[in-house]
């Protein structure tokens, strides 16, 4: 009953919210099933290994992890969003009774990803994902807006179109199974694995890692996700990065296990290094030539998928390391795009040369901006320092000097280059500059200077509590994380790490 309620309760949130577009309605609901959603994700981790429907869906610890990350994000741009979506300041084309219906069908489908057992139903949760947030991106009509959904729709659909054939090919490769029927429930081709044809599965893994690679943000099909993230508002590119990213990566995993029990774990291990490692460098570059802030912190999603991707290739203690850091990233990422919003909201411009004096100006939110840069960049003591330094240490350890000393230069690169884009940001004399930018969230009148619409006005509205509340908590777990881990958290990382072990 609890896995059924995870998915009928967003869905049916969403059905009430597209029928009844009172606004204050609609974010009632939406807050109240965020809430409720984390109620039932609590509910659900009290329960050994739930199943439904013949073992179609159940929640095993890679379930539980992404699972547990999407209910935090979500009831995080749930809060953002209640003071986002009444504060008036939207474009006229925008269509605001539309975003939280696709908000909550979106964490259905992603809730769908999670608990999905069998790896064709898997496939249609991940696409439906696509699907669910591409009104989102769109959310803002403009033609930068179209063009990236447009782009997003069209890798995404070549990319699935591959991990479907995936798909096929791993029901070839599974044909041996029980009775010669090749079932695609995940245990049942673990069991018969060792039994595999081997060039079939083979196949099947590389189509996979490229196919939801390409969602994943892996090089080289990546490039949807700057565009994708520079033109949805601020809340939903935190949900993209910190959630629907891992639903993605969720997929590889469940191939990635498959691969563990045919014994064909080091073929897998050594395609998720040369992907990590050119994801890596990709990003390096491309974050060292960036000026638009919110571009830059999607190629930074970019880079963190990368140091997971080569976190999994090493295995090992390394894997443990690519877990943490998957957490660390969500945590990470979800609360700098709504840092992100804070700056646009005020500057009215993604360019970063149009945002100076952030600290004068927004002193709370440049204060947390620059915590959250200095964690996604890997400074001590924060948490994506610690899960960094196992999966450098664990390359260190298993042999490999030098892949070790190109993943802390890569990563020092990337580190650099946001740095040297942020930093500027924050410093100056705080005197406000209008840009008109065709990508941001509003448009603020020339006329937003003076009178009752002032820059006062507009600092206190921004600097208010529903839009600092979110990424603060998500940046207070981001800290703690770095000092100390949950034995919780610990717990359930074991677990998932053991699935992924062989």
């Amino acid at each position: 009953m609890l896995l059924f309620a995870l998915l009928l309760l967003p869905v049916l949130a969403s059905l009430l919210t597209w029928i009844v577009r009172r606004q204050r309605f609609q974010l009632s609901v939406l807050l109240g099933g965020a809430l409720l959603h984390a109620g039932l994700t609590v509910a659900v981790y009290l329960v050994p290994e739930p199943s439904a429907l013949g073992g179609l869906l159940a929640l095993d610890p890679l379930g539980r992890l992404f699972l547990a990350l999407i209910s935090v994000i979500f009831v995080a741009i749930s809060i953002y969003s209640a003071k986002y979506l009444t504060d008036g300041t939207h474009d006229p084309p925008s269509a605001p009774h539309r975003y939280v219906p696709c908000l909550l069908i979106l964490l259905a489908t992603m809730d769908l990803v999670t608990l999905s057992q069998h790896m064709a139903l898997m496939w249609a949760a991940i696409e439906a994902t696509t699907l669910a947030s591409a009104p989102l991106i769109y959310f803002y009509r403009r033609k930068a807006a179209l063009e990236a959904t447009w782009k997003y729709l069209l890798l995404c659909s070549v990319g699935i179109a591959l991990a479907l054939l995936g798909t096929f090919f791993l029901g070839i490769a599974g044909a041996n199974g029980p009775e010669g029927t090749p079932r695609l429930i995940l245990s049942t081709l673990c069991q018969v694995a060792p039994g595999m044809v081997r060039p079939w599965m083979k196949a099947a893994f590389v189509l996979a890692l490229v196919g939801y690679g390409t969602k994943m943000g892996l090089a080289p099909l990546h490039t949807w996700l700057p565009d994708a993230h520079s033109q949805a508002p601020s809340p939903v590119s935190a949900l993209l990065s910190g959630g629907l990213l891992n639903c993605a990566l969720l997929g590889i995993l469940r191939f990635y296990q498959i691969c563990l029990a045919s014994g064909d774990a080091q073929f897998a291990r050594e395609l998720f290094l040369v992907l990590g490692f050119a994801s890596l460098v990709i990003a390096a570059a491309f974050l060292i030539g960036q000026r638009d802030y919110k571009r830059l912190l999607a190629y930074s999603s970019v880079e963190n998928m990368g140091i997971i991707s080569v976190g999994l290739g090493l295995g090992g203690g390394a894997t443990f390391g690519a877990l943490l850091h998957i957490v660390n990233h969500s945590l990470c990422k979800a609360a700098l795009f709504l840092l992100a919003g804070n700056l646009l909201r005020n500057y009215g411009s993604t360019e970063a040369s149009a945002v100076h004096g952030g600290l004068r100006q927004q002193p709370r939110t440049s204060v947390m901006l620059l915590v959250g840069m200095l964690a996604i960049g890997g400074a001590p003591p924060l948490g994506p320092f610690v899960s960094e330094l196992v999966i450098f240490m664990s390359a260190v350890h298993r042999g490999h000097p030098w892949l070790a000393i190109l993943f802390l230069g890569l990563v020092a690169i990337a580190f650099l280059g946001l740095a040297s884009v942020i930093l500027p940001m924050l410093q100056g004399s705080g005197e406000r500059r209008s840009h008109a930018h065709p990508g941001h969230d509003l448009l603020l009148a020339s006329s937003s200077d003076d009178g009752r619409h002032g820059l006062g006005h507009i600092l206190a509205r921004h600097e208010s509590g529903w839009y600092l509340i979110p990424p603060f908590g998500l940046l207070v777990a981001v800290v703690v994380l770095g000092l100390y881990l949950p034995p919780p958290l610990t717990a359930a990382l074991n677990r998932a790490m053991a699935l992924l072990s062989g």
